[in-house]
């Protein structure tokens, strides 16, 4: 087992769309990369995949191992970007060593993971007991495989989880989470013929993964976006004819829009807030996401003829609705809300403002998730962001729950794994929690004696475009994951 191989086996990866709740091909891929194999393989009604090595010779008394991996990927892609994630194979090059997606997520989380347990059941040279891969389905979006799945799809009762992005780091505690989504509805009036038509845009902020990330004082355009609106509305009689941004909701936004109509007599002043807007964000956040920009441009084409504006709006969004759906992004709550006092530097709670959409049948849908190690801070920060929808008429709703992972310190394969990194590199790796959503909260309510790790690679940029491998950390994982797999006895 060498890292090339389990780079080969990714690269491949990379060329099978894997989007989350669209995983059929990377499921069928799974199933006949076991069949060509010669490896037992089942799946059940979700979708998951258990590809089974059974013990070699003389390691049948061995305990059984687990490689749990998730099979889909965020697809985020940069405006303007010609990709479609239904087909198109992921583009990466080698810069400085690392493996980046320049323009789209690059699915390092959890390809690489996939990739890892693959190799591992290939090599004929690792002579181990009963080895599990698992791979589940729909993970990036509310754990939907993990939380399907029946208690006995595996038999083994160690399990090592592939979904980790700090190499040194082991994690042995994750948060748990859910999503709150306001809906609102509106009604259309005729847009004003001699106002003047401009879209508001928010772009180049970094975006990043909504648990890990969210400590880093990343940009949110969505935030920002109705940051401005507030702006606006509390002076100016407008017209909001389109509004959108963010995409999934474990990802922070990176890009929002706004289209917008007003008297002319009022243009000057109101891009010129624009302006001053958009230096004091790239001002306010010149260390932490120096890419963040803003673009206004006047929207429609004019008619040579008649000199009026053709293509241009023609309804508008009542101003009730549209004052309520602005002011929610601007009073939403986004970030840290607490940072952990038993873990130094772990945040305990969090929520992410990650999306606005207009929907089918006039609706704009607001979407947010919550995070924490504590749980009932999670229901804690859904009735602070529901209350906050409630005051904007808005209709909520609350789904895709799931529980954390609470640390145990007395852990066999803690000790195993703790070891082999202290023999192969010389040094203590870092035990610790992570703010973030693992499968592992899921399984140990299934089965509460399952003694589990994660590990992995380092990955930067994850659920932006721009996401990235360090290379040099995916032979030290390597390393690492064959030594500890082996030293199971």
């Amino acid at each position: 087992m060498t890292s090339q191989r389990v780079l080969d086996i990714f690269k491949e990866i990379l060329t099978i769309p894997r989007e989350s709740g669209h995983e059929e091909l990377i499921d069928k891929w799974l199933v006949d990369w076991a069949a060509e194999h010669k490896l037992a393989c089942k799946t059940d009604k979700a979708g998951n995949v258990c590809i089974i090595k059974e013990a070699a010779p003389g390691k049948e008394n061995v305990p059984a191992i687990v490689l749990q991996s998730h099979m889909d990927m965020v697809c985020e892609k940069n405006d303007g970007v010609e990709h479609d994630f239904a087909k198109d194979p992921i583009k990466a090059v080698v810069e400085d060593g690392w493996l980046v997606a320049k323009d789209t997520t690059l699915g390092a989380d959890c390809g690489i993971g996939i990739a890892a347990s693959l190799a591992v059941l290939e090599d004929e040279n690792l002579k181990l007991g009963k080895v599990e891969a698992i791979f589940t389905v729909s993970e990036e979006t509310a754990l939907v495989g993990a939380n399907a799945m029946e208690a006995d799809f595996f038999s083994g009762k160690i399990l090592i989880n592939l979904d980790s992005e700090d190499e040194g780091e082991l994690f042995i505690g994750c948060s748990g989470g859910m999503r709150t989504m306001g809906t609102f509805t509106y009604t259309t009036y005729p847009a004003t013929d001699e106002y003047m038509k401009c879209e508001f845009k928010i772009h180049g902020a970094q975006g990043g993964h909504s648990g890990d990330d969210i400590d880093k004082n990343r940009a949110n355009a969505v935030k920002l976006l109705g940051r401005f609106l507030v702006k606006l509305i509390n002076k100016f009689d407008i017209e909001l004819y389109e509004i959108g941004g963010g995409n999934k909701d474990n990802a922070i936004a990176r890009e929002a829009h706004a289209v917008i109509g007003f008297s002319k007599r009022n243009s000057k002043a109101i891009l010129r807030i624009w302006k001053d807007f958009v230096e004091t964000i790239k001002l306010e956040y010149k260390s932490s996401d120096a890419g963040i920009d803003g673009f206004v441009g006047e929207v429609g084409i004019k008619d040579v003829k008649s000199g009026r504006m053709m293509g241009s709006p023609k309804k508008f969004i009542d101003p009730f609705t549209a004052s309520n759906v602005i002011r929610t992004l601007a009073g939403m709550p986004h970030g840290v809300i607490a940072m952990s006092n038993d873990i130094k530097g772990l945040v305990e709670t969090s929520t992410n403002l990650a999306s606005v959409k207009m929907l089918p049948r006039n609706r704009i849908a607001i979407e947010t998730s919550q995070r924490s190690s504590l749980d009932h801070m999670i229901t804690t920060v859904s009735e602070q962001v529901e209350a906050v929808f409630d005051l904007a008429c808005a209709d909520v709703k609350r789904f895709g729950r799931y529980p954390g992972w609470q640390p145990k310190l007395e852990s066999d394969i803690l000790e195993i794994t703790k070891a082999s990194y202290r023999k192969l590199f010389g040094n203590e790796p870092v035990v610790r929690a992570i703010h973030a959503g693992l499968e592992c909260g899921l399984f140990l309510n299934k089965m509460p004696d399952l003694d589990m790790i994660s590990f992995g690679p380092t990955l930067r940029s994850v659920h932006a475009p721009g996401e990235k491998l360090n290379l040099a950390t995916l032979d030290k994982f390597v390393v690492l994951l064959e030594d500890v797999v082996k030293s199971v006895k």
